[in-house]
């Protein structure tokens, strides 16, 4: 073992930096990033961050309604309380620590509507606000001198032992070995395990995976959000987010004749939650024979649109669409968790010691389905409850020997068979997109348990080729398992 931390979290978006900044300077933190600080789905966030700030014109018991609207009523009310009431003090310590919200002259922060929302309570930096969270807490962490950084760094191997845990990395082709007390899972989505997703190309369930294999309860992976409004790229797996705050601004969605639908599935239209519009989407393609669907806002003024939505506006630009001008290709992909490694209101998991944080994880907030902007409120407030209930056992009980270390075993062996992902990601594609298909569960299931037994056959070489495909390949297997029990 190289050396032995209090915690050590693995990730770095918004969860993981968050909670590291939560933590006492007598607290020993590792920080494991699986590539580069800025690479997470936090940092593609666009929308905001929804909270209430504005007593006069909201309220809690409005947003906690929104919240259990979208979510079907399936959302754990205590949680949602606890997102709610707290998330507004993390929102302000975080503009504290540099985060550069957009505001309005007085001085307050501007707040816009999304999807779902009753009130206008999201506060935003233009159409970037992941990147700005991000980049804001990079810069803050960095000048904590209890919290090491270690980037680029492949988590191929847990161990839990009486007194903490074990990690196995692997950095510049070399495995090192770290010992802590406690680790917080900060790892984000599953989005690789379709073959298009919204998400960064780390989003492989590898936290889930590794939290199941060492016996954690994970709940409702079935529960996958599909963002109605993803730029329609002819090629590209990971597709670019048409944020719902263009919606929101007035954007109306057009069917394959120029016409609006979404009215005739929902009262609601357009500002219906995300998964009302995907399904709404896919019924119409049925029903018209055809997936071109549009986005329209060239109503808007030109510069308000450059000014208000600078990343979109580019990104489609480089796709050949000027969205003051032209309508706005969009089909529904893969986007958000609502399930995950099953914690408590404190972010424990059910092994002692274990955290998790951020899409990871299942706190029971967004129930069925995610309302808008509600994600990034989610990593801030349960990240820091993680970073404080593990400050309070520290000053309790303090550090304990971790207790015998594992054998490890060597990086090399085999090179891994080929084609077992592109596999899983057509088979979830098919079988439990939008529209599922239950006839197809069974099948999906047995193929899918087919590639775990080949990729866990033997000691293939370690790669993060072999950790993704591993990880994906359980967590389509858990959701698929879940789905064809009735356990969604």
């Amino acid at each position: 073992m190289e050396k032995q931390y209090d915690v050590i979290i693995v990730g770095t978006g918004a969860a993981g930096l968050y909670a590291a900044l939560n933590f006492p300077d007598d607290v020993s933190v590792l920080l494991i990033s699986k590539r580069e600080l800025e690479l997470s789905n936090s940092s593609l966030a666009q929308g905001g961050v929804a909270c209430v700030l504005d007593l006069a014109h909201d309220n809690y018991k409005l947003h906690i309604t929104d919240t259990l609207i979208a979510g079907k009523y399936k959302n754990n009310l205590k949680a949602v309380e606890k997102l709610v009431k707290e998330g507004p003090g993390d929102v302000l310590k975080i503009k504290e620590l540099g985060v550069d919200f957009d505001l309005n002259p007085d001085g307050t922060m501007c707040k816009t509507l999304e999807a779902g929302h009753s009130r206008h309570r999201i506060v935003h930096h233009k159409d970037s606000t992941g990147k700005a969270i991000v980049d804001a807490l990079i810069l803050a962490v960095k000048q904590k001198e209890n919290v090491d950084i270690l980037d680029n760094a492949l988590l191929y191997s847990m161990h839990k032992t009486l007194g903490g845990f074990y990690l196995s990395v692997l950095k510049d082709g070399k495995s090192r070995y770290f010992g802590c007390s406690f680790c917080i899972l900060a790892t984000g989505g599953i989005g690789r395990v379709y073959k298009y997703t919204t998400n960064s190309a780390i989003a492989t369930g590898d936290g889930i995976a590794f939290a199941y294999m060492l016996g954690a309860k994970v709940r409702h992976l079935s529960r996958v959000q599909f963002h109605p409004t993803a730029f329609a790229a002819e090629k590209d797996r990971e597709r670019f987010l048409i944020s719902e705050a263009v919606r929101g601004e007035g954007a109306v969605l057009l069917n394959c004749d120029g016409e609006r639908f979404a009215h005739n599935y929902d009262k609601r239209g357009e500002l219906a939650p995300r998964d009302v519009v995907s399904n709404a989407i896919a019924r119409e393609a049925i029903r018209t024979g055809s997936e071109k669907f549009y986005l329209d806002i060239t109503h808007k003024p030109a510069d308000f649109l450059r000014d208000r939505f600078p990343l979109i506006s580019s990104r489609c630009l480089e796709e050949g669409i000027d969205i003051t001008k032209d309508r706005i290709p969009v089909f529904p992909c893969q986007h958000y968790l609502m399930g995950g490694i099953d914690v408590d209101l404190n972010s424990q998991t059910s092994i002692a010691g274990l955290y998790a944080a951020g899409e990871c994880s299942h706190t029971g907030v967004h129930g069925m389905n995610r309302l808008a902007s509600n994600s990034l409120l989610e990593a801030l407030v349960f990240s820091r409850s993680a970073a404080e209930h593990i400050t309070r056992k520290l000053k309790k009980y303090g550090r304990k020997p971790l207790g015998l270390e594992p054998a490890h075993r060597p990086i090399t062996g085999n090179p891994m068979p080929k084609g077992c992902r592109s596999r899983i990601r057509e088979i979830m594609q098919d079988a439990y997109f939008v529209l599922p298909k239950p006839e197809k569960y069974a099948e999906s299931y047995r193929e899918i348990t087919e590639i775990i037994k080949l990729l866990f056959s033997e000691s293939y070489e370690i790669s993060s080729d072999l950790i993704e495909a591993k990880s994906i390949a359980v967590c389509a297997a858990i959701i698929l398992d879940e789905v064809r029990e009735g356990r969604q």
